[in-house]
């Protein structure tokens, strides 16, 4: 990849309002147990976000290969990295394909706590998606945290975060796909999907909106990056650019210990690649490229089967 001058594309990355999420925290009787039951999602609103570090990341995705590529190193999201950071595992389950069907309407309305009647009052459609508006299911939980019923509310809190948060699509409402996915507990693969497929096809039209998790890509991207106060300097009048290219791969954080003993998913059946179906459509990822992310070395260039663009 040529890194000498290179024209800088403009990107949207469209953070979630999360204000209305962050009053819900406090609806939470116990946060250690809901973290336990429904993964780390109260750490992604307490994030700090840099403005322009993502802009500059995405700047370096290389639609070759589905990664990043840095001029000394390559990273790139991982199905076990996302779920050490979400503390949510990769389920042995058939992942969101997009041809799921809701339970019929009186199951659903059980499993989401509702009466018949509420369901049908408030089951509505918004961009070709039947769901729910937030202000609905936000009413909701404040009415059952006013009875006390914490784990009705900690599984409707989730399930707001799942729309809002996760898996974004119109702003204020939870849709079909976003209940789908967290109906199954499996969002891990989706997650990562949508984050490859909006980069990748945003690069491929030289720019736009990149809808995904936001805060769930800072995080991963952070923890790869030096926590030295240098690097951090807000006053030190670099860009981040200048301070990301200046990086060598010796300043990476590589390699999480949390994930000695998890199960690193490489390849899918013949494939020798991994595809991953997010909210969006179909894309794959190559994880020979991440054998040092994940704790194994590379010892040489990988051959270019095992480096398919498409699945």
């Amino acid at each position: 990849m040529d890194f000498g001058r290179r024209s800088v594309k403009k990107y949207n990355l469209i953070n979630p309002k999360i204000d209305e999420l962050k009053k819900l925290v406090s609806s939470i009787a116990d946060p250690i147990g809901f973290r336990d039951r429904y993964g780390a999602l109260i750490s992604l609103l307490t994030l700090r976000m840099e403005e322009g570090l993502l802009q500059t990341l995405v700047q370096f995705y290389d639609p070759v290969y589905h990664c990043f590529t840095f001029p000394d190193y390559q990273l790139m999201p991982t199905l076990e990295e996302y779920a050490q950071l979400l503390h949510i595992p990769v389920a042995d389950t058939v992942p969101f394909s997009g041809s799921e069907k809701l339970p019929e309407h009186s199951s659903l309305a059980k499993v989401l706590y509702m009466k018949k009647s509420e369901f049908k009052n408030n089951f509505t459609t918004k961009g070709g998606l039947p769901g729910f508006t937030a202000k609905f299911l936000m009413g909701k939980v404040s009415y059952f945290s006013s009875q006390g019923c914490d784990i009705i509310v900690e599984h409707l809190c989730a399930l707001l975060f799942y729309g809002l948060l996760l898996f974004p699509n119109i702003e204020g409402f939870v849709d079909s796909y976003a209940i789908c996915i967290f109906l199954s507990g499996n969002p891990v693969p989706t997650l990562l999907g949508d984050t490859y497929h909006s980069i990748h096809y945003r690069t491929l039209k030289g720019g736009g909106t990149i809808v995904c998790c936001i805060p769930l890509l800072y995080k991963w991207f952070v923890s790869h990056l030096p926590k030295s106060a240098t690097f951090w300097d807000r006053k030190s009048g670099l860009q981040w650019s200048q301070r990301i290219v200046s990086l060598t791969q010796s300043d990476i954080a590589w390699y999480s210990r949390v994930l000695d003993d998890v199960k690193i998913i490489d390849s899918c059946g013949e494939f020798p690649n991994v595809p991953l179906m997010g909210t969006k459509g179909i894309i794959s990822y190559n994880p020979v490229l991440a054998r040092r992310q994940l704790g194994y070395p590379m010892k040489d260039k990988p051959p270019n089967i095992l480096l398919e663009g498409i699945f």
